[in-house]
């Protein structure tokens, strides 16, 4: 479909990769900022834009939009615990274990897997005033590869599928 649209209005691709990752960035910010996120969609967006541009420097604007997002979980939990995080969300004490003891290796395996939201673990990192310069590249490196792999996948994926339906 997004084939027919450059086609139809003969627009190179090429021209346009600049707002490609801009927008990819905005909408994984934007998706990773809110406690409940449509990441989905985030993760639609950067499948859809691996096709026709390089996937590993979406993954990377994709990657640094999402890291930049979490800071907002990040940093509830920092300003207040008590405000922030009712410890009767599901949950939570896992993480809470977790991350207290395996530090940075939690984060960044919680940034990779794409099953337990992530938010969690930004909050418990925050209340647990884990410091932001250790904190940020592990969340960033867990994202920049799952989105790696979520992109290659996805373009796997979308050439599986038969031509009607793409």
């Amino acid at each position: 479909m997004l084939q027919n649209l450059w086609a139809h209005f003969q627009l190179p691709p090429g021209k346009f990769a600049w707002l490609a990752y801009l927008t990819v960035f905005g909408v994984t910010l934007l998706c990773n900022l809110t406690i409940i996120a449509p990441v989905p969609v985030a993760t639609s967006l950067m499948i859809a834009a691996a096709t026709k541009w390089n996937p590993v420097l979406v993954s990377l604007f994709a990657s640094i939009g999402g890291a930049i997002g979490e800071l907002s979980g990040y940093y509830a939990g920092y300003l207040g615990k008590r405000i922030a995080i009712a410890e009767d969300i599901p949950g939570y004490n896992k993480v809470a274990n977790w991350t207290n003891r395996y530090g940075l290796w939690a984060i960044f395996l919680l940034a990779l897997q794409p099953i337990i939201p992530f938010d969690i673990a930004g909050l418990v990192a925050g209340a647990t005033k884990m410091p932001l310069r250790k904190f940020l590249p592990a969340l960033w490196a867990g994202k920049f590869i799952k989105y790696i792999i979520f992109s290659y996948f996805g373009i796997k994926l979308i050439h599986f599928l038969p031509s009607w339906a793409q």
